[in-house]
């Protein structure tokens, strides 16, 4: 662990590469300190954003503010969504001349003793996107295991590829020039509909992708924030979105298919 920590700041091709966490919270005060005491251990800066949370959960994040050096948080006056608080994060880190931001959901659904290895993965492939490609127990619901077939479905056809084995899992890691240089050019969701559509984009972007398999737990008593009706819809429609953006690109996405290196999962 100490040798990763070692290395995340570093010169590599005459560039730093620098890291730290970014973590999207709204009301997860029970598990949010527990989160952030399995981080601290790595040594980096920690980016965390309260999306507009209720008194209860600003007052355990102004506590871990004041007790975990490490911690920048960052407040937003009112709820955005996990998609704006994660673009808040994402851009603060890369403002602060951060080269990659390693995601983290505060709900305590990642299993953060594979944060060393997607670390020591990131730094053997800085160029990648990293993500988490979840191994789930018997705690996920049908209706949620079905959905994520559906939208993996709607994946495959927007990249026209199967390079992408997991679009929704919050436990990844970002190249953060690739992905400011998307922002310069795409407009991304703010809600649940962002993890989807970021990787799709920065797929079509040309970004590799790497996937680590890692284990997600659903807790009986865990905090939702997953509007079955209005999600569902949102969702709908950015794949709607994305699908017509794959034929204005198909010309490029085809070349590409037959150029570059193939998505690596471990």
């Amino acid at each position: 662990m100490t040798q990763v920590v070692e290395q995340t700041v570093t010169q590599q091709q005459g560039k730093t590469l620098a890291y730290g966490f970014v973590i999207p919270n709204y009301n997860h005060h029970l598990v949010i300190a527990d989160t952030i005491k399995a981080l601290v251990v790595f040594g980096l800066p920690i980016i965390l954003v309260d999306d507009g949370s209720n008194d209860d959960t600003q007052q355990v994040l102004a506590a871990i503010d004041t007790n975990f050096h490490q911690v920048i948080l960052i407040r937003r006056a009112q709820n955005g969504g996990k998609g704006a608080a994660v673009k808040t994060g994402l851009t603060a880190a890369y403002q602060a001349g951060w080269s990659h931001a390693l995601q983290v959901d505060a709900d305590g659904q990642h299993d953060l003793s594979d944060v060393d290895r997607m670390l020591k993965l990131s730094l053997a492939n800085p160029q990648a996107l990293l993500s988490g490609q979840p191994i789930y127990d018997d705690s996920i619901s049908k209706g949620r295991y079905y959905g994520r077939f559906i939208t993996h479905f709607w994946v495959y056809i927007e990249t026209l590829s199967i390079d992408i084995k997991d679009s929704m899992c919050g436990f990844r890691v970002y190249p953060l020039a690739a992905y400011h240089q998307l922002t310069q050019s795409s407009h991304l969701g703010n809600k649940m509909d962002f993890d989807i559509e970021v990787m799709v984009k920065l797929h079509w972007q040309g970004v590799p992708m790497h996937f680590v398999k890692t284990k997600v737990l659903y807790p009986e008593n865990g905090l939702s924030h997953f509007n079955v009706f209005d999600d569902n819809v949102l969702i709908s429609l950015m794949h709607t979105r994305l699908f017509f953006g794959m034929l204005w690109r198909l010309p490029r996405i085809i070349f590409r298919k037959f150029t570059d290196q193939p998505t690596v999962s471990n």
